[in-house]
């Protein structure tokens, strides 16, 4: 059972509840957020189920830092599982030609640079330890070609893609490394999102399947179970219908 386990983005909704799910007595949470209020808020919590709480409080788009801090954090005990639930969401703006350019740099920074050399950083310590594990949250979106929303999509499948070949260059090593790529999940960050939400989870429910897989050392966890089939759809289907049918979910009607 990890003892100390690092969780970014845990002034979210997500990394909220992985934090409370993994609060327990005897455990070190590590717990970093760009929203020092909320990860305050969310620390008090955690310590009254009985974990031992130390905040962060910065950005990891400034991956230079991120990556430095962990590795205080990791040199001052440590690091038995690292959860990296730390992203951004975003949509092409209505009426625009192409999605924006910065925001296609910072949700390529943030959900990709970012996260995998966290990630790449924390596998070489870990290496050396032979033990430890590493979670990286994608998403079902990493596997479809939306065009509404291109940058999320795409680093998403950066994520992926990265996470997969990690797990297999630290595996001999006793490194686990599982990428878990969620659905919709009720979230402050994903009710912004436009459109229909099937198979919405709440962010306890999510927390939960993304532990088990943890837990189980599973390469990849897709859910809820109907994410997984249209993973195949989509890699079944002819060019040209899948165009079509992605085409039909943009939510502006452009």
């Amino acid at each position: 059972m990890p003892k100390r386990i690092l969780i970014t983005g845990a002034s979210g909704g997500l990394g909220a509840a992985l934090a409370q799910h993994y609060a327990l007595p005897g455990r070190t949470l590590l717990l970093w957020g760009r929203d020092g209020e909320r990860l305050e808020a969310i620390a008090t919590i955690c310590r009254d189920a009985g974990a031992d709480v130390a905040v962060r409080s910065l950005d990891i788009s400034d991956f230079a830092a991120a990556v430095g801090a962990l590795e205080e954090e990791d040199a001052a005990g440590a690091i038995d599982l690292m959860l990296l639930a730390a992203g951004m969401g975003d949509i092409q703006a209505r009426g625009d030609l192409a999605e924006d350019a910065g925001q296609v740099a910072r949700l390529g920074i943030v959900n990709f640079v970012a996260s995998s050399a966290m990630a790449a950083a924390m596998a070489r310590r870990m290496a050396q330890r032979r033990t430890g594990g590493i979670v990286l949250i994608g998403s079902a979106a990493a596997f479809h070609a939306l065009p509404f929303a291109p940058a999320y999509a795409g680093s998403k499948a950066g994520l992926a893609h990265f996470a997969q070949a990690l797990r297999l260059s630290v595996k001999k090593r006793g490194v686990r490394v599982t990428l878990v790529s969620p659905g919709f999940i009720d979230t402050a960050a994903g009710r912004r999102a436009p459109g229909p939400k099937p198979f919405l989870l709440q962010p306890s429910a999510a927390a939960a399947q993304i532990a088990r897989a943890a837990a189980r050392g599973e390469a990849h966890s897709i859910f809820p179970w109907p994410f997984a089939l249209l993973l195949w759809v989509d890699r079944l289907l002819p060019l040209s219908l899948r165009d079509r049918l992605l085409l039909a979910l943009t939510p502006h009607g452009d």
